[in-house]
């Protein structure tokens, strides 16, 4: 794992791509129809084993004021990694704001829409298909990562920052409501089935990782305005067109390990006017001659490709080749404009002899009908 992909990764990227890989790793060779199957008989011999009055007591803490002030209760409830299947009775635990039910059997989390004091969710590692939720008006972060969820409606709330839908199985992103979600800072999708970046339309989002899907396109990013880093490791992508000008704060872009096949590619970046460090090791391109020097003649920004920064020796090199191949285009440029204009002012004197040759037959013409009616015997 090299430094790039944990530079400005927040909550922990490295060990997630590396659980993700192992965890790929494991199921390689199996079918999905048959993982699936496997899967479902899995989920049938979990008993039922609904949360407790008693673990709920002893999985406390925090003790705060409530919303009122006149009184207190706790705040803080985990009873992650605890088998529970059901979690309706926290329905009347109207104060908590810190909940931590990760690792456990859950499929439904509904019960927690009654909790409109809650602050942080955490409900990884469930077999939750949504994170469907009634409207928090105070939730900040949630995180969802691995769990069966397919779909990215019903996540709707005012002062959420951070959200976490990591490895599921979302195939598109929809329902995202920007006028819903104008705080969300951060957005993690990796480990998906998505093969767009389309329908992420959040133009204060300023971190996105979508690392571990199939995307094939990249779409829908001039509505990304305020986006400053973008994770797609390890997709499908064989160009990079998609990007642009509007992404006026986009500074550090990953393509690590996808399919992108020439340098040149790096030369559809220029649109971007702050991008600062690009990775796009593991890609063919980066096997070409002068991978990094074309990457800095593509875009004059970089400060850095993949793990290395650009010396200043590589910089002016990069500026006197580039300026040289401007120059280059120039003349090639000055030279079809004559080119053109001689073969049109060529075009036009063909066409001026064509023009006089037809006046003059024409007057030929004229002339012998002149004759022949003066020669004509009278009746």
């Amino acid at each position: 794992m090299s430094d790039e992909d944990t530079e400005v990764a927040p909550g922990g990227e490295e060990e997630e791509e590396e659980n993700l890989g192992a965890e790929e790793g494991d199921e390689e060779g199996l079918g999905d129809e048959e993982e699936e199957h496997a899967e479902e008989e899995e989920e049938e011999k979990v008993p039922p084993n609904p949360l407790s009055e008693d673990l709920v007591a002893e999985s406390l803490s925090l003790l705060c004021k409530t919303g009122d002030g006149l009184s207190h209760a706790y705040v803080r409830l985990d009873v992650h990694e605890r088998e529970i299947t059901d979690i309706e009775i926290l329905q009347s635990f109207i104060h908590l704001r810190y909940i931590d039910v990760s690792k456990n059997s859950l499929k439904d989390i509904s019960p927690l829409s009654a909790l409109t004091h809650m602050l942080t969710l955490k409900a990884d590692e469930n077999l939750l298909t949504t994170a469907k939720l009634e409207e928090m008006p105070f939730l900040q972060v949630a995180s969802f990562s691995h769990n069966k969820i397919v779909t990215t409606e019903g996540i709707n709330h005012p002062m959420l920052e951070h959200l976490n839908l990591n490895n599921n199985l979302i195939k598109e992103v929809t329902g995202l409501d920007a006028t819903k979600l104008s705080r969300l800072h951060s957005l993690e999708l990796r480990g998906n089935k998505l093969e767009s970046t389309d329908g992420i339309y959040l133009p204060n989002l300023k971190n996105l990782f979508l690392a571990a899907n199939i995307i094939k396109r990249i779409e829908g990013m001039s509505r990304l305005t305020s986006l400053t880093t973008i994770h797609l490791r390890d997709n499908q992508l064989e160009n990079l067109e998609g990007f642009s000008e509007e992404q006026k704060s986009l500074q550090y872009l990953n393509i690590r390990g996808n399919l992108v096949t020439s340098v040149k590619e790096a030369a559809k970046l220029k649109c971007l006017p702050l991008i600062r460090a690009l990775v796009l090791s593991e890609n063919p391109c980066a096997e070409e001659d002068d991978y990094r020097l074309e990457t800095l003649i593509g875009v004059r920004t970089l400060e850095r490709l993949d793990k290395d920064e650009y010396t200043d020796e590589e910089r002016t090199e990069a500026e006197e080749i580039a300026e040289q191949r401007r120059q280059e285009e120039e003349e090639k440029a000055a030279l079809r404009t004559h080119m053109a204009r001689e073969m049109n002012m060529l075009a036009d004197g063909q066409d001026m002899e064509y023009e006089h040759e037809i006046v003059e037959e024409a007057e030929n013409e004229e002339q012998g009908g002149s004759d022949v009616e003066e020669a004509a015997p009278e009746d």
